[in-house]
């Protein structure tokens, strides 16, 4: 895989899990007043977001590739090691407190004692997950632009 390669291919798959991630950050001042059935209504939207974690996998793979191509020009490298050690910091929060709580409420369909502070810690690593992945995107872009054929 060439670097140029590598860079188009880390700035579209993790553009892709910005996508979601994004929709997650702009939907929670919509979704922080909701009672408890409005909000297990609405999170049944979600259905099949797991699907995100493909994208996810490739943006790591290939941002770790580029780590080692441009490993020769010290910024690029920089910035691309940076990208991939803040995408594996999203899948870590995720397995941490998005995935216990999607365990814990049987994806939203049962609610336990605690939901509440579920659904905040929820949706707070969601929201902190997306900027996370703002920032991978702008140190994947940055490693190409420091990036230098000569």
């Amino acid at each position: 895989m060439t670097v140029k390669t590598a860079q188009f291919f880390a700035i579209i798959l993790i553009a892709m899990v910005l996508v979601p991630s994004g929709a997650h950050l702009i939907s929670l001042p919509n979704k922080a007043g909701m009672d408890q059935e409005q909000f297990f209504t609405v999170q049944q939207v979600y259905r099949g977001w797991a699907l995100v974690a493909i994208p996810l996998l490739g943006a790591l793979i290939v941002t770790l590739v580029l780590a080692v191509l441009t490993r020769p020009q010290g910024p690029a490298f920089l910035f691309a090691a940076l990208s991939f050690v803040l995408l594996l910091v999203t899948l870590v929060t995720f397995f941490i407190w998005v995935f216990p709580a999607n365990q814990s409420t049987d994806n939203w369909t049962a609610a336990p004692e605690n939901w509440q502070a579920l659904r905040t810690q929820w949706e707070t690593m969601h929201a902190i997950n997306a900027v996370i992945t703002l920032c991978a995107l702008a140190a994947t872009v940055l490693s190409a632009l420091a990036w230098s054929e000569a």
